[in-house]
């Protein structure tokens, strides 16, 4: 007998910093292509279990996803870069070092209030380390300190792809890029089940064609 065209509910987990996913071109494209299906996103940094938390699947970057999960790459390799505007380094020296970053105005993220801020990561000579910038500004939005770093505001961090349309313009110049390598992108995640529900069987397809295709961006 045949299945129909996926339909119901999809109710799908993704963080905060999965730009390609949150972009919109993705999301626009997969509901056009099934308007049996209606997509429920909720963006979150909580890192739950998605199936207790009643999600179909979820958007992560690959080293935090469980093992025994099922995992469909959404993008490349990544990385963390560090940026400020033009017009913050005009005013105060371009850090050479991780450690300069101590004397700067940094804008950090955290996930929850109470939560200390992330700490920022580095590799110097095959060694990774983490270092505490006591950011001047926190925030769990990463559209605010994006936004304040565009201002002047500061010295930021967080993904590549976050980043890319205001380093190609000029507008945030990268900063200490020797010290940040590439790691796992992010990925689609879901439990293993023998019989895939046809709107998340939709939406695997969908992905894995978005991330292949020429125009995506990586």
């Amino acid at each position: 007998m045949t299945e129909g065209p996926p339909r119901g509910l999809l109710r799908v987990a993704v963080t905060s910093i999965a730009e390609q996913f949150l972009s919109g071109p993705l999301i626009a494209g997969f509901v056009e292509a099934h308007p049996g299906v209606t997509l429920d996103v909720t963006v979150t940094d909580d890192e739950s279990d998605i199936v207790a938390a009643g999600f179909d699947a979820g958007v992560r970057l690959g080293e935090v996803i469980e093992q025994d999960m099922v995992a469909v790459p959404l993008t490349g390799p990544q990385r963390q870069m560090v940026v400020a505007s033009p017009a913050y380094l005009a005013c105060h020296a371009t850090p050479e070092h991780p450690r300069d970053l101590l004397a700067h105005r940094c804008i950090g993220w955290r996930p929850a209030p109470g939560v200390a801020p992330y700490r920022w990561e580095f590799r110097e000579d095959g060694r990774d380390f983490d270092l505490t910038v006591e950011p001047r500004i926190t925030t769990n939005d990463m559209l605010l300190m994006v936004r304040t770093a565009l201002s002047g505001g500061g010295i930021t961090i967080g993904i590549e792809e976050t980043f890319r349309p205001y380093l190609e313009s000029g507008a945030l110049v990268p900063l200490l890029e020797r010290y940040l390598p590439r790691f796992p992108g992010f990925y689609l995640y879901f439990p293993s089940r023998h019989n895939q529900p046809p709107k998340l069987r939709a939406l695997v397809e969908h992905v894995r064609a978005f991330q292949q295709a020429p125009t995506s961006p990586r």
